[in-house]
């Protein structure tokens, strides 16, 4: 195994995984190890979902990742403006309790 210098990681991205999928519904669940985000897929009209991807992380991770999202719609925003939060339909998904939509 080759040493890396300083920082520096090498990461591969799969064709299949760069293709990425769309979600338009994000279901967040923790317990006291993990935070589980559920990314769903809903198509109007059709009362079935599907979960397209799950990402498991650890609450250390978790709060890195919030804050990177969060600097990157900052950055977004100063380039293009607002984003409009539009209200989301109210829509009963139980998985398990604490549960957060996004």
């Amino acid at each position: 195994m080759e040493k890396e210098k300083g920082n520096q990681i090498n990461i591969e991205l799969p064709e299949n995984i760069a293709e990425g999928e769309y979600s338009n519904l994000a279901i967040i669940t923790h317990s006291n190890q993990e935070f589980i985000i559920d990314f769903v897929r809903m198509v109007p009209g059709t009362p079935k979902a599907k979960v397209k991807s799950r990402i498991i992380l650890t609450p250390q991770h978790a709060k890195r990742f919030m804050r990177a999202l969060a600097d990157n719609v900052r950055k977004y925003e100063q380039i293009n403006g607002e984003i409009q939060d539009l209200e989301a339909p109210n829509i009963p998904i139980q998985f398990g309790e604490p549960t957060t939509k996004a």
